[in-house]
């Protein structure tokens, strides 16, 4: 069959070149000058994707800078109100992070002018604000803390701040700008395909008159599947693809085509994610939100309301001790809330910073559960680690953090007198470590999402206190040292988390 076709391409070839040499000339120059056309409107509309594309680059770099600048503000202003070496470290490497994200940006803005001045002035007033005043306040903090946290310092710093986001602002907004004529002039290119190809369709029609059903069959046929396929595009079925196939300039044709559809179905794809990113994000601000006004309002009610007692009356000092004790609780309890945002906040940014330590896992168990005694004197806490050495190689402090929370979590779901049994044992090279509880258990349906930041089941409706994301930041730490961390739940008969660690070599 390949052969007989082979044949018939050759011998139809002969007296179509006859007609077009002797009688045709003219015709077939219009023709190609119409694919040329064609063409040409097909390569402007990859460009004009291909400029969506930078567009999309310039936004990411314009929002990474801006991430970055951002860095900057808030750990130069940590390590300025609380002197804590964190901070100076994140400072340290948001200055390192700087030049990077600065030429990035220069480099995706160096074809157009305005963009590529405004850049310029990004880099020199971020280069500023690090030189001219982050540096001196540093210096000066080092000297005069004092001094360094006066208002007129900070508002220094937050008047250049301000006028870095101002022009971050100007510059995404030029660029959105440019980004919507350029997606207009891809609308524009794609109709104008569409014209030309059915200019092509009628031409082509006019060439089968003359030139017989060869033509037709070789020419009209694949220009109306692209007319079919472009209304179909336009009528939104970007899965349209056409068959790659025919003489050269159909199959560019067709290609072209296809790499639209693919370009503008890609496209479609993204704008749906970023849709439902966006309803996502939506859903957890709305839900910090209401953990946050729910959670956080208690300890301040507390702190406020003692506090005022204590400036409007006078009491003994007994009285006033206790309402001191009262106020320093809620206070630490509301430290302890902050630092989980924060944790969640560092985890997700990818900076949760990890010590690598060798130690014994049973001692640390064995000394938090002496303080949750001191501190829940109605549950039985029973602590069993044998003999042998639990050692780990990690950070102590992050791995106490995750035995505090499933402590905590088996206290505040344990009736008063209830048992709670915790036990670290080595085996098949793993260090694990298991805590039993005897309280209400996690009904069925939650324990998939008990992991998930923010998820509480019916706690709340239940009474019992929390953010909800202990356990989200737990797992990410565990797993942050090669671990895994797991439970099992029986509704109304209790709960059992654990978590499993490499033994240190």
């Amino acid at each position: 069959m390949r052969v007989r076709r082979g044949i018939s391409r050759r011998t139809a070839s002969l007296p179509l070149l006859s007609r077009v040499v002797i009688g045709s000339t003219g015709l077939s120059i219009l023709v190609a000058g119409a694919f040329a056309v064609l063409l040409i409107a097909m390569s402007d509309l990859r460009s004009s994707t291909n400029a969506q594309a930078r567009s999309k680059d310039v936004s990411t770099a314009t929002l990474e800078l801006e991430r970055v600048v951002n860095q900057l503000e808030l750990s130069l202003g940590g390590y300025i109100a609380s002197g804590t070496k964190r901070f100076f470290a994140e400072w340290q490497q948001a200055r390192r992070d700087l030049p990077g994200a600065v030429r990035r940006l220069e480099q995706l803005v160096a074809s157009q002018p305005a963009q590529k001045r405004q850049a310029r002035v990004l880099a020199n007033m971020t280069e500023a604000y690090v030189t001219e005043y982050g540096i001196n306040i540093i210096q000066i903090y080092k000297v005069n803390p004092s001094a360094a946290r006066l208002p007129v310092v900070t508002q220094s710093g937050l008047t250049r701040i301000t006028e870095i986001r101002q022009q971050l602002g100007t510059l995404l907004a030029g660029e959105d700008k440019l980004a919507s004529a350029r997606q207009n002039s891809a609308k524009r290119e794609a109709a104008r395909a569409v014209s030309v190809g059915i200019a092509a369709l009628v031409l082509a029609a006019l060439l089968l008159l003359a030139f017989g059903i060869f033509l037709g069959h070789g020419v009209v046929r694949p220009v109306r599947l692209v007319a079919a396929g472009a209304s179909r595009v336009a009528s939104g079925d970007l899965s349209t693809r056409l068959p790659e196939q025919g003489a050269a300039e159909l199959h560019e044709l067709t290609e072209a085509f296809n790499a639209m559809a693919r370009s503008l179905e890609h496209g479609k794809r993204e704008l749906e994610a970023q849709n439902e990113e966006l309803r996502q994000s939506e859903r957890l601000k709305s839900e910090l939100v209401s953990i946050v006004s729910h959670e956080l309002r208690t300890p301040l009610s507390g702190i406020l309301g003692y506090s005022s007692l204590l400036l409007k009356r006078e009491f003994d000092p007994e009285s006033a001790r206790r309402y001191i004790e009262v106020i320093n609780a809620q206070g630490h309890r509301l430290s302890s809330l902050i630092e989980e945002f924060l944790d969640v906040e560092r985890v997700e940014s990818g900076r949760i910073e990890l010590r690598q330590e060798q130690f014994d896992l049973g001692a640390m168990l064995e000394d938090e559960a002496r303080v949750f005694r001191s501190e829940a004197p109605k549950h039985d806490l029973v602590v069993s680690v044998g003999d042998r050495p639990l050692t780990v190689l990690g950070d102590p402090d992050r791995l106490a953090q995750v035995y505090a929370n499933l402590l905590t979590n088996a206290v505040k779901y344990s009736p008063e007198g209830g048992l709670i049994e915790v036990e670290g044992v080595v085996a098949n090279g793993r260090v694990r470590v298991q805590v039993r509880d005897e309280g209400v258990g996690i009904p069925v349906e939650h324990q998939a999402r008990i992991f998930t930041k923010f998820f509480r089941a019916e706690a709340r409706e239940s009474g019992f206190a929390g953010t909800g994301l202990g356990l989200a930041v737990s797992r990410e730490i565990v797993e942050a040292h090669g671990g895994r961390i797991g439970f099992s739940s029986t509704p109304g008969v209790g709960s059992s988390f654990w978590f499993e660690l490499p033994v240190a070599a």
